[in-house]
């Protein structure tokens, strides 16, 4: 089983990078960690980074998952290949660029592409956010699934990600305590559905809500609060359709042994227990 420690990095294409630049540190609330000819990376918490955006195709987009070691991570590329799910190793010169000791990367079953990273780099300088947001970290990855179960088979018996709770067949999943760190969403295709950063508190989520609507950033879903999580969201538009979430109160998991997944129907109010709803420009 492929043991994932966390999220760590999205990797964004643009072809706009200044227009991705402006909304990531004027709107979003991100800080510039380093900017280069062709990419800039943006920091949200005391990792070197969690969010790259590049000079690129907007389709072309990665997540990445730590894994403990490098062994770890030959294990993990031996089990991928031997389930048909090719591997390619990272370079060096691809391993600078991803600030990583070394990495693999594959794509799981609906064609997300995924990295997995080994020792991502830790800033010793205090994240110090561009807007003050109230962001503490990233948090979760949203994903699409063309094919819910299937890709609920994978990230839980490949590797070790747990359900928390499921919405219709939609799993939310684990991989350490925080209550998802994968969410899936059925799609006809593969992509980033949703990029997480989570907030200090309620107050933070209401604050963007107006500080957002007033510079005419789409608000696609919220504020709200989900009854799978507990936590109170805000989902908003940015560059390239991708959609952004800042929450606060999420539920952690620490009792394993005695966790039991809920099942929840799928309907409004799964989603949001206060009535908000999503737009239809939620999902791209």
């Amino acid at each position: 089983m492929i043991e994932l420690k966390d999220v760590c990095y999205a990797r964004l294409g643009t072809r706009d990078m200044e227009g991705a630049i402006a909304f990531a540190t004027g709107y979003l609330g991100l800080e510039i960690a380093e900017r280069t000819r062709d990419a800039v990376y943006l920091r949200s918490d005391d990792r070197g980074h969690t969010l790259c955006y590049f000079d690129g195709d907007p389709v072309d987009q990665t997540v990445a998952f730590e894994v403990e070691d490098e062994i770890s991570l030959r294990l993990a590329a031996d089990t991928l290949d031997r389930l048909g799910h090719p591997v390619e190793q990272g370079t060096a010169s691809e391993c600078a660029l991803r600030k990583v000791k070394s990495f693999v990367r594959f794509r799981d079953p609906t064609g997300n592409q995924i990295e997995l990273a080994v020792r991502p780099e830790r800033s010793g300088k205090r994240y110090f956010a561009t807007r003050d947001a109230g962001i503490t970290g990233f948090s979760h990855i949203g994903l699409y699934t063309t094919d819910p179960v299937r890709d609920e088979q994978f990230w839980t018996q490949v590797c070790n990600a747990k359900v928390s709770d499921r919405i219709g067949d939609i799993p939310l999943m684990r991989v350490n305590e925080i209550h998802h760190t994968i969410a899936l969403l059925v799609s006809d295709k593969a992509g980033i559905q949703h990029i997480n950063h989570q907030v200090q508190a309620n107050d933070d989520i209401l604050r963007s809500y107006y500080f957002l609507a007033d510079r005419n950033v789409e608000i696609v879903f919220g504020p709200g609060r989900h009854p799978t999580s507990g936590a109170r969201f805000l989902y908003f538009k940015g560059p390239d359709d991708m959609v952004f979430e800042y929450s606060v109160g999420v539920d952690a998991i620490a009792d394993e042994e005695g966790h039991r997944p809920r099942q929840f129907g799928f309907e409004p109010t799964s989603l949001c227990k206060w009535g908000a709803l999503p737009k239809g420009s939620f999902r791209r």
